[in-house]
């Protein structure tokens, strides 16, 4: 057993989750709110005494602590109107048949009612089933804290008050949107985290597979379930290559393929030549097969970027431009297919659609490099280093910018 702190960060965020669900499959989605307050302070709880006196049975413990907090909850909630009612839970539990394979699966489909709106469903799940915080969230969406706190905040008090059981859809289809989306986030948290310390986070990464694996098994005719667990596997088989010493990000064009996970990467291919074959792609699949396409490749020189762009070309056309990372991602591609000058051409057209967009900067920067404009590089890459919050990044673009032979700005987050 693990106490607080980074080697237990994996334990916290498998049994929270799971307490949560278990309390709320005993006393029903309208008290969604105070189930999540319960499950909180038993977490303080288990920082403070795990640490000198572990328990043998972490789930179990967490969970009657969780139930006993509740408890305390429900009794001294005197201001409330339905006070008595919440007490009558106490003593007569809700009853359901039948117990889930899997209770952070459950909760997330919970989370994605269909009643609540597509944000409120992809906020909350976020929050409730990935713990990701609020800050986490609104860098994710490019949104203010603000915004999401609100959203987070509405969707856990409609959940209340549609009350009932905890109880799966009857279809798995009827939310299998909002749930592939909520995993798809997830999985680019961990591989992006807002602070960048660590660069990566390897329980979420492992966390967001299970629950597409779960999923995947729940809906095995679903080609964008099978596009996304795909996406994921060929993605996190990078991770070796990707941290280097120091937790240094290291791009995929200088990655040591050598040390891919071969398991992973031969698993997300053999899932490809399974699904691709007669698929109606979705997002998920197409970004797939782009993740398959550099997996093939031994190089970034042998890569076949023809065909990058031009599945790029399709997602984008495919999302309707909902989302200007993939067009970022098209203008990267286009660059490597036409050169840097089309590609700087069009990324100014994209930030005149997008003046926020984030890593417009550092991919301008990239591409004035590559054209030998040293100098309008250098400006690029300070502007994009001093955007950034995400430290891994900022090393990284730090290192870029030494390369060139200018140091980088000063914002407190050089190497001492």
């Amino acid at each position: 057993m693990t106490g607080p702190g980074p080697a237990g960060e994996g334990l916290w965020r498998d049994l929270a989750p799971q307490t949560l669900a278990r309390l709320l499959r005993t006393y029903g989605s309208s008290q969604f709110d105070l189930c999540e307050d319960a499950v909180q302070e038993a977490l303080l709880d288990a920082h403070v005494r795990w640490a000198t006196d572990p328990p043998d049975d972490p789930q179990a413990w967490l969970a009657t602590t969780a139930r006993r907090r509740y408890a305390d909850r429900v009794r001294s909630d005197k201001r409330r109107r339905d006070r008595e009612g919440r007490v009558a839970l106490l003593e007569e539990p809700l009853r359901h048949e039948g117990v889930p394979s899997d209770d952070a699966l459950l909760l997330l489909e919970l989370c994605c009612h269909p009643a609540l709106s597509r944000s409120a469903q992809v906020a909350l799940t976020l929050r409730a089933v990935a713990g990701l915080t609020t800050e986490q969230i609104a860098n994710a969406y490019q949104l203010p804290e603000a915004t999401i706190a609100q959203r987070i905040t509405r969707a856990k008090r409609r959940v209340a008050e549609l009350g009932g059981g905890f109880t799966r859809p009857g279809d798995v289809a009827e939310r299998l949107a909002p749930v592939l989306d909520v995993l798809y986030v997830m999985f680019t948290e961990a591989h992006h985290t807002t602070r960048g310390a660590p660069a990566q986070n390897t329980d979420l990464a492992r966390e967001a597979i299970h629950l597409a694996r779960l999923l995947r098994e729940a809906a095995p005719d679903s080609t964008e379930v099978a596009g996304l667990l795909a996406l994921m596997l060929l993605t996190e088989a990078r991770h070796p290559a990707r941290v280097g010493p120091h937790g240094r990000l290291v791009p995929l064009d200088e990655q040591d393929r050598s040390l891919w996970d071969r398991a992973m990467v031969d698993e997300g291919l053999a899932l490809l030549d399974h699904v691709v074959p007669g698929a109606e792609a979705g997002p998920y699949l197409l970004q797939a097969c782009i993740a398959g396409v550099h997996a093939h490749a031994p190089s970034t020189e042998t890569t076949d970027w023809d065909e990058i762009h031009a599945l790029y070309t399709v997602l984008e056309h495919r999302t309707a431009g909902r989302n200007p990372m993939i067009s970022l991602n098209r203008v990267v591609a286009l660059g490597m297919v036409q050169g840097p000058d089309d590609a700087l051409a069009a990324l100014d057209a994209l930030e005149a659609d997008h003046p926020r967009l984030g890593r417009v900067d550092a991919v301008r920067a990239h591409l004035l490099e590559r054209a030998g404009r040293a100098d309008d590089a250098a400006a690029a890459y300070r502007r994009a280093i001093v955007a950034t919050v995400n430290v891994a990044e900022q090393r990284h673009l730090q290192d870029r910018l030494r390369a060139l032979g200018i140091p980088p700005p000063d914002r407190g987050t050089e190497d001492p």
